[in-house]
């Protein structure tokens, strides 16, 4: 068991703790107020800075920036390439060609601000490797190549043979694989506090520690009430992941899942007999997949998006401190890398997800000047770059090439209310797990397993990429 099982996780424990901001004690204006202190709501506000620099800007955490899920993720910097297909079916190949490109020009975006504002976030371009480890997973990349192939983009998703994969990270349960080159990792939290820091030093008033209550529409404006006052904004902006599936008019949008992770001690000798020493962010081909990378000092940070389904927006703690998920995880952990039997487990933690019915980012208007963005999927860091542009785009009435991407202001894809929600998708995570336990075992899924499993694209739910 990990020696360290708590809500913060290593990598805010690593990168150190920050003075945060006093909280809203009065009425305040603003030209754009936003609601939420991670990497949607700050890249937004950075944007809303570049783009016009005089905009008064006021960002509202009820933490601190960057405690939530944008500083305890796996820290993968993923493009869209592998969503090509869903992105076709979904917008239609120009559109969907224009998102993919987008989200890679959020990854270079990001190394660029790294870059240029110093921060030093471990910022890593080393590619993201996609593996099988079942016969019933070989060529799930398949379509996602072809997609890249077939718009112009063939090097954006490159085939793998079982021995290829091998020369990049050796496994026993490792079979083919793709490799696409375009993804980075970065440290998440260091990420998070250099963003917050340079907002600061743009201009962009941070309140934190402060409970918003409610948002709502005053003529052309918004006003967001929080605990310790108002604030009267030309537009609002609602960044704040899970917390979303408690404001009316996005219930019914979004679900809220959980995910685990765990670090390792450095391990670089390790790294080393397998050959894992080019830095790879790397998944497994499952609906419910495991996610890996190393750190400049040679550990693995290992990670599991099977957690339990979330009842409406409240956590209550499960999606950050769960034992049960946590073993599970460190047990997959092993059976990856057996030769880290002996090796220490230092820290496991969890956090919250919020789930897109499309599986696909969403940005879009709720009631005029009132502008949302969620939906990652786990894969955020990279995407929240391009729809907090998005979202700077439409909180300014810039009406641009960021805010007409095909993912603003999309017809949205419903999903059932309380208690159904919570109750259906959690016997549904059960059909999963049990369907994807029998393709490692090489059984096939019991009938009544598959027909569980398989309501969620029945009534237009995606899963999986």
């Amino acid at each position: 068991m990990a020696e360290h099982h708590d809500a913060r996780g290593y990598w805010l424990q690593e990168a150190g703790p920050i003075e945060p901001r006093p909280p809203l004690r009065e009425d305040a204006a603003a030209d754009v107020v936003i609601v939420g202190g991670g990497y949607t709501g700050m890249w937004t506000a950075w944007h809303c800075k570049r783009v016009e620099p005089s905009a008064r800007v006021l960002l509202l955490e009820s933490r601190i920036c960057g405690d939530g899920p944008s500083g305890r993720n796996g820290g993968f910097v993923n493009t869209l390439w592998f969503s090509l297909p869903t992105l076709r079916r979904r917008f239609g190949d120009r559109a969907a060609l224009e998102i993919a490109r987008a989200a890679q020009a959020a990854v270079d975006g990001i190394g660029s601000f790294c870059a240029e504002q110093r921060v030093d976030a471990w910022f890593r371009r080393a590619g993201y490797l996609q593996v099988s480890t079942a016969a019933g997973w070989d060529g799930q990349w398949s379509p996602a190549a072809a997609a890249c192939r077939e718009l112009g983009e063939p090097d954006a998703c490159v085939e793998l043979s079982a021995e290829q994969v091998a020369e990049r990270c050796r496994s026993a349960i490792f079979r083919g694989g793709a490799y696409y080159p375009g993804s980075a990792t970065v440290q998440p939290a260091r990420l998070a506090h250099g963003l917050r820091r340079q907002l600061l030093e743009a201009g962009v008033e941070i309140r934190e520690r402060t409970e918003v209550r409610r948002v709502r529409r005053d003529g052309d404006g918004a006003v967001v009430e929080a605990e310790g006052g108002r604030v009267r904004a030309g537009a609002a902006v609602l960044a704040a992941g899970g917390w979303l599936a408690s404001v009316p008019g996005l219930r019914s949008r979004l679900t809220v899942t959980s995910s685990h992770m765990l670090i390792t001690e450095p391990v670089g000798d390790l790294l080393a007999e397998i050959g894992w020493t080019g830095g790879e962010c790397i998944t497994d081909s499952r609906a419910m997949l495991h996610y890996f990378r190393t750190t400049p000092d040679g550990r693995i940070a290992f990670g599991w998006g099977g957690g339990r389904v979330v009842y409406g927006a409240r956590t209550r703690g499960r999606a950050e401190v769960d034992p049960g998920v946590a073993a599970a995880t460190e047990r997959d952990l092993r059976r990856f890398f057996p030769a880290l039997a002996g090796r220490r487990v230092v820290h496991a933690w969890g956090g919250p997800i919020d789930v897109s019915p499309s599986h696909l980012p969403v940005a879009g208007s709720l009631d005029g000047p009132i502008h949302f963005g969620y939906g990652y999927t786990g894969n955020g860091v990279g995407p929240s770059h391009m729809v907090g542009r998005a979202l700077a785009s439409l909180a300014l009435d810039r009406r641009d090439d960021a805010s007409r991407l095909a993912f603003v202001d999309s017809p949205a894809v419903r999903v059932p209310p309380e208690p159904f929600r919570f109750l259906g998708g959690t016997v549904i995570r059960r059909a999963l797990l049990r369907r994807e336990t029998a393709i490692e075992q090489g059984r096939r899924p019991g009938r009544l397993t598959r027909a569980v499993a398989g309501i969620p694209e029945r009534i237009g739910i995606h899963v999986g990429r």
